[in-house]
């Protein structure tokens, strides 16, 4: 299968090196050039694992890769997750279900994707013989995720780029405390978008990519994508039959990654009816879908910080499908977002997205009533799936991280402190971290000191 980039430029690449890039070289986001029909195979996945589905998935895209190596990377990718469903479906009614994507080692649902793209990583580096420094920016659990999937692993560092002061206590501690001598924290001092766009413009410098072989952690990378479209599949498969007729997927997003992910899976052949975009007070991806009008707006930090994000990566790979797959119109359109700050589209498209916001107040409110009305307990991110859904579908809600993780807000809302063992154990681990200035010169020189070569 061939990879190309939403700008257009540059060729097509294979599954590996699109991996290995992360960023095109013109700037843009790989794509298949072509997406697979996958509906005739839906009967055959239905009774799979989760490390099975995923390699049956996987093994559609991956497709310059040995199927026994790609097997062994995928089912390591997994054996650290504490449900023995991976991704358990919960009933909370007849018609609401919340499919639990906090059970990896970081207790995120962003374990799903980087603990593949680690080991993936990890084999690129076996075969290539050649270090390769890991780059990205997270507003929360991103970092600690992208950690965690290339701890221990030989010949590789990561620097982790994060908003100073603007993520949890906790989410910062599994970032800062893992004693290890290849993970670079770097606490920026500014915003998740600043730290966001100091990463893209690192790899659109070629030769700086090319000196110290960059490599991509956030979900630009294609990887990371596909590896979350899994999970769509696998929650549809655990509805009870009858209620799969008409089901809305409702996820809390930030970079859009996660939900773009299920709407792929949905143009691949997944029977999904729609996708409800939850957004918390940072809400540019709810103007777009309700006005078509993309403008940025200054980052406000808020209780669900892994969503306090202006500028959604993952944005332009809808876009490139919006536009009809004219990479032409994407650049147009992303220049003059890039140059203005905005962009209004003069006939939008919304598919089959909806979306809705919420507010701190409204999270408090919303975790409270989720936990008297069926007394189940929401992290922050997730609470802003359950503001709003269609009566007439069966919902799904994301949850995208445990609760513990946001005690002082779960507290707060319940008078319950949640807690898990793994996060109680970074207590009374000591922080390392880099504190530098959201200046481009600045992070350059710090990778340019600390990078393997």
């Amino acid at each position: 299968m061939e990879y190309v980039s939403t700008r257009g430029n540059g060729g097509s690449v294979t599954f590996t090196q699109a991996v290995a890039a992360g960023l095109a070289p013109d700037g843009g986001l790989y794509l298949p050039r072509e997406l697979p029909d996958l509906s005739g195979k839906l009967d055959a996945w239905e009774d799979l694992g989760y490390a099975e589905l995923c390699f049956e998935f996987l093994k559609e895209f991956a497709t310059d890769m040995d199927e026994a190596v790609l097997r062994r990377l995928v089912e390591e990718s997994y054996k650290r997750f504490t449900d023995e469903k991976i991704a358990p479906l919960v009933g909370l009614s007849d018609d609401l279900y919340v499919l639990e994507l906090f059970h990896g080692p970081t207790l995120a649902f962003k374990d799903f994707a980087l603990q593949l793209v680690g080991n993936l990583y990890e084999e690129q580096i076996r075969n290539s013989s050649e270090h390769i420094n890991v780059l990205g920016a997270t507003s929360g659990d991103t970092g600690s995720a992208a950690i965690h999937g290339l701890l221990g692993k030989d010949g590789v560092n990561i620097f982790i780029l994060y908003p100073d002061g603007r993520i949890s206590p906790l989410q910062e501690r599994q970032m800062t405390t893992t004693g290890a001598a290849n993970v670079f924290p770097l606490a920026v001092k500014g915003s998740f978008d600043d730290a966001q766009h100091i990463v893209k413009e690192l790899f659109g410098d070629l030769d700086l990519k090319r000196q110290y072989r960059l490599s991509a952690i956030n979900s630009i990378n294609l990887a990371r994508i596909l590896a979350q479209c899994v999970y769509y599949f696998y929650a549809y498969f655990q509805l009870p039959k009858e209620r799969r007729g008409a089901v809305e997927f409702i996820v809390p997003t930030g970079n859009f990654g996660n939900i773009l992910a299920g709407w792929l899976a949905k143009r691949m052949g997944l029977p999904a009816a729609s996708f409800r975009v939850a957004t918390n007070q940072n809400d540019i991806l709810y103007k777009l879908f309700t006005s078509g009008q993309y403008e940025v707006g200054d980052v406000v930090p808020s209780l669900a910080p892994s969503m306090d994000i202006q500028v959604a990566s993952n944005f332009e790979r809808f876009l490139y499908y919006l536009v009809g797959c004219d990479p032409q119109k994407v650049r147009s359109v992303m220049g003059e977002f890039r140059d203005n700050g905005r962009y209004q589209f003069e006939s939008f498209d919304a598919d089959v997205f909806t979306a809705s916001h919420t507010t701190d107040a409204g999270i408090r409110e919303i975790i409270a009533e989720v936990y008297k009305k069926y007394g189940y307990v929401v992290d922050p991110h997730t609470a802003c799936g359950f503001v709003e859904r269609d009566p007439a579908k069966t919902a799904v809600v994301l949850a995208t991280a445990h609760p513990a993780k946001f005690p002082e807000t779960i507290t707060e809302a319940i008078g319950i402190e949640p807690t898990a063992p793994a996060l109680e154990e970074l207590k009374a681990k000591t922080i390392v971290r880099h504190e530098l200035p959201a200046e481009i010169d600045d992070i350059r020189a710090f990778i340019e000191e600390h990078a393997q070569l």
